[in-house]
């Protein structure tokens, strides 16, 4: 998701400000539906297949809850060394077959997942909890592939994308799951209201033009900061002791990133000892592959070599 070319900022007209203050009773609940929307999006086309990129491929169907599935593309390679791939929000797991082609060229099985309310994978309609229920895909994921098709002995990294980021870590507070290594592009920031509103900013979430205007857009905005975070219901950030103590942690941020700005990345990865942060340069929000294909691979593949051998 990238931010949008900046227009001149024209200041509001009376009949738009007039606009915007009528509007202001709905103001509210449209923030409140901008938060479902922001983790039930209802765009869930995918463009590519993992053959389009000449990577061998296998479909999972990885069950959640009864009659509820994560879709999946199981892309094998080494036996011992495994990368599971999330998307960003909104998006699914065909926006990250490019990192899955440079993985899968230097060896690795590769496994990209959709989220559920993402992609292919099945609908889940409830409003609270969401952040242990994100984090449940990925490690219903983690455990499916050791349990189901023969990695049980394999070193396994999680590979976030900014939404993704936030539900990859959250997954290592589940009792009883653990995985090797854990590698996030453009997130996780340290708090997660500033990310929601940069999102509102970035037009990465829709605000129709009668709401865009004072006070209504400030009413939405505060909404939306307030009910996303709630609808998650996860403590972040998350503890520093146990197993966050001793996996391996990679975060990258785009040098021009202005959803999840290379600040709040610093600020949550100072927390983790032994955490490693990368700033791409010249790169938005989720664009570091494409800024720099071969710079990129080598931070990512140096950084996995020593984490899982």
């Amino acid at each position: 998701m990238t931010e949008p070319p900046r227009t001149p900022v024209r200041p509001p007209s009376r009949g738009s400000r007039a606009l915007a203050v009528a509007a202001l009773p709905i103001a509210p609940l449209y923030g409140a539906s901008l938060a479902y929307l922001a983790f039930h999006p209802r765009n869930r086309t995918q463009r590519e297949h993992p053959r389009d990129h000449g990577l061998p491929c296998t479909d999972l169907e990885i069950p959640f809850a009864r009659r509820k599935r994560v879709h999946a593309w199981l892309c094998p390679g080494s036996t011992e060394k495994v990368v599971v791939l999330g998307h960003s929000m909104g998006a699914g797991k065909d926006h990250s077959l490019g990192h899955a082609k440079f993985l899968h060229d230097a060896g690795y099985t590769v496994c990209l997942f959709d989220h559920r309310n993402h992609g292919a994978s099945s609908d889940d309609r409830a409003l609270f909890g969401l952040g242990d229920r994100f984090a449940g895909d990925v490690t219903k994921v983690v455990s499916w592939l050791r349990d189901k098709q023969g990695y049980g002995t394999a070193r396994i990294a999680v590979y976030g994308f900014s939404f993704s980021c936030f539900s990859a870590m959250w997954a290592l507070t589940h009792d009883g799951f653990e995985f090797d290594a854990l590698v996030c592009d453009s997130g996780p920031g340290h708090d997660v209201p500033p990310l929601l509103r940069k999102y509102l900013e970035a037009e990465a979430l829709p605000m129709p033009p009668v709401l865009s205007g004072e006070p209504s857009r400030s009413v939405v905005t505060r909404t939306l900061c307030a009910l996303g975070p709630a609808m998650l219901r996860a403590h972040w950030p998350p503890p520093t002791t146990g197993k966050f103590a001793k996996i391996p942690l990679l975060f990258m941020s785009g040098e021009h990133d202005a959803i999840v700005p290379p600040s709040s990345v610093d600020a949550l990865a100072e927390r983790y000892a032994q955490a490693e942060t990368h700033v791409l340069p010249g790169a938005e929000h989720l664009l570091g592959l494409q800024s720099d294909p071969e710079g990129y691979a080598s931070v990512v593949l140096d950084f996995l070599k020593r984490a899982l051998g």
